[in-house]
């Protein structure tokens, strides 16, 4: 409708889309005795324009290639969208009766248990770095025309990783990008900064290179209106700054600052809501017809072989520079494979990706949020996107990883220079807790490779395994101890040195393994046989290995990590052997660490060869 005025039978069909999807949102929030009435009422015209006129899609395949994406970043509206893909036709609208219950997948917030959630939503001020993700891979990646909405709220806007993203989309021209800003005027305790200053709103979002627009959020022609100069603007992504009434339609519950996270009280309350919505049904409104996406043609995907990896047993190769390579390798035999960088590349050797698949390589500066964010919408589409930096920055970006997470999202992130090996850089720059903070979070892999080989084998099972991977690499350069035929499995473990008199057995990752070598061959000096395992898969743990080893070692294990004390690899083997009457004792770093030479720091704070050693013939004596 490029240009064309809507006609009065389209704009009143929308209003009555609009008022019906008010009303199944009141009765699903009604039923369920929770949810959010007052913020789905807010967002109908917008949601009912772009559903029922503006995107294209197929409503019994939403994540058709060619498809318009919609994201609900103010995920808190999800009856909203339910209503929405109900009356697109995807499931019985008696379904929305379900509604935050256990037997049903209508969330109290969007999760991709639904085929038409990209990402799990909630946590605010997420959905538009998802949407950058998505939009970076039909302009660079796949070449596609459709479009990306993200529908987000005035609250969750003054979120740093909502301008995180508003940097990124302008950077990289994304025109396919639509944003919303449903601008209610109501947090969830006040009201929001800027309340109904549209002037505001403008100037920010123009000041970092958007199409801004401001428009009556309840005014169907004008947004058809500005949905169409959108899809027109070139070079920069839009954004629709919708100013609109919390509650809009229910005039007991219209505007007013203590509706938010509230549902009408089923009986007398609800039914006054709905009769009200129901009077404002118009007549002579005409069908509306969901356009459908033109069907690209299908580009078959080949995904080649892997070569092996290129270096030799005795060679010296910093971790985080075998997963560039691994990454280089990956990329030329799987073109669904994507990398992210948030202006490390040329310490993550990222780079070398970046140089050979520019168009699969995206930048996102300083922008760690982001990074993850748009990975995950890379994910959505099928890609195999890893996002790399150092392991401290991570967490700044861990609301992200946990939202994805929930979502089951594939994403592979690689977190370099960790622990106090890293020297001179000092504390604020040394990954110490990021074992911790990626196991918890359930179904994520936490790989710990030690030398170059195993992280280049390790990197190619993270790429194949579908679901979220945590690579871990360290800065210092460490021997090649594994030859190049070597296997690594998701899950497994390593015992490297061994006999049939082994008293203790030590498991160690990453530049410890090479602590407890030494040691193994002091101790071995002294007349002292120990185990040695290089446990490279943290999360899943291989508990078999752990236990025979553990049970044939007079029950005594001796953890070494170049990690915080608490949930790292010591207490993941705790964990693992608990169970079996197996002492597990842990050298970890215990104080916040102080610049220096790598190897003066192992030492210092007793993860080092003489602190195992030490610690060994304690145990055993």
């Amino acid at each position: 409708m490029a240009g064309l005025a809507a006609s009065p039978e389209l704009l009143n069909a929308l209003h009555n889309k609009a008022t019906q999807l008010r009303i199944n949102s009141v009765r699903a929030t009604s039923e369920a005795g929770s949810g959010h009435p007052s913020s789905c009422a807010s967002a109908a015209d917008i949601v009912a324009a772009l559903f029922f006129s503006v995107m294209r899609y197929d409503p019994q395949n939403p994540k058709a290639l060619n498809s318009d994406r919609f994201i609900l970043s103010k995920g808190h509206a999800a009856p909203l969208l339910y209503a929405a893909w109900a009356e697109a036709g995807l499931f019985p609208t008696s379904d929305l009766l379900k509604l935050r219950t256990l037997t049903s997948d209508l969330e109290g917030h969007p999760t991709p248990r639904l085929p038409f959630v990209d990402m799990a939503t909630g946590s605010l001020g997420q959905g538009l770095s998802v949407g950058v993700g998505i939009a970076l891979n039909a302009k660079f990646v796949d070449k596609l025309d459709h479009r990306t909405y993200v529908l987000m709220g005035d609250g969750e806007s003054v979120e740093g990783s909502v301008w995180e993203a508003a940097e990124v989309g302008r950077q990289h021209g994304l025109d396919n990008l639509c944003a919303i800003v449903d601008i209610n005027r109501l947090g969830q305790s006040d009201p929001t900064m800027l309340q109904h200053d549209m002037d505001a709103y403008r100037s920010r979002w123009a000041g970092f290179g958007w199409h801004a627009m401001v428009v009556n959020g309840h005014d169907l022609s004008a947004l058809l209106k500005a949905f169409d100069e959108a899809a027109r603007t070139k070079e920069r992504p839009t954004v629709l700054l919708a100013q609109t009434f919390k509650g809009k339609g229910i005039s007991f519950m219209e505007d007013r600052t203590d509706w938010h996270g509230k549902p009408l009280k089923k009986g007398e309350e609800t039914q006054k809501a709905i009769d009200e919505l129901t009077k404002q049904l118009r007549p002579n409104g005409t069908a509306v017809q969901i356009h459908t996406p033109s069907a690209p043609s299908a580009t078959p995907v080949t995904i080649g072989t892997v070569p092996p990896p290129p270096y030799k047993i005795g060679d010296a190769i910093a971790t985080r520079e075998a997963f560039g390579a691994a990454l280089e390798a990956l990329g030329s035999a799987n073109p669904l494979v994507v990398a992210l960088d948030a202006d490390v590349k040329n310490s993550t050797y990222t780079d070398k990706f970046g140089k050979k698949f520019p168009n699969r390589f995206f930048e996102n500066f300083i922008a760690e949020q982001n990074m993850v964010g748009a990975a995950a919408g890379l994910a959505a589409c099928g890609k195999i996107p890893f996002a790399a930096t150092f392991a401290c920055f991570l967490s700044r970006a861990y609301d992200f990883i946990r939202m994805a997470a929930i979502s089951g999202s594939n994403i592979k992130l690689v977190g370099t220079h960790v622990g106090v090996s890293i020297g001179e850089d000092g504390p604020s720059q040394m990954g110490l807790e990021d074992i911790a903070m990626m196991a918890v979070q359930p179904n994520v892999t936490v790989l710990y490779p030690s030398d170059g080989n195993s992280t280049y084998r390790l990197l190619e099972a993270a790429a194949q395994h579908k679901g979220m991977v945590y690579v871990r690499a360290g800065r210092p350069k460490t021997p090649v101890i594994y030859g190049q035929d070597e296997r690594f499995h998701i899950g497994g473990s390593k015992i490297i040195r061994e006999s049939t008199s082994d008293v203790l057995t030590i498991v160690a990752a990453g530049v410890t393994l090479f602590e407890a070598l030494k040691a193994h061959d002091q101790l071995k000096a002294a007349g002292i046989a120990v185990r040695v395992i290089d446990l490279y898969s943290i999360a899943p743990i291989d508990r078999t290995t752990l236990v025979e080893s553990g049970r044939a070692t007079q029950r005594r294990i001796l953890t070494v990590e170049d990690h915080y004390a608490h949930g790292g690899l010591g207490d993941a083997v705790l964990s693992a052997v608990s169970t079996e009457g197996i002492a597990v004792h842990k050298l970890a770093v215990r104080e916040i660490p102080h610049s220096g030479k790598p190897e003066e720091l192992v030492d210092h704070y007793g993860i080092g060869v003489r602190s195992i050693v030490e610690a060994a013939k304690r145990i055993i004596k």
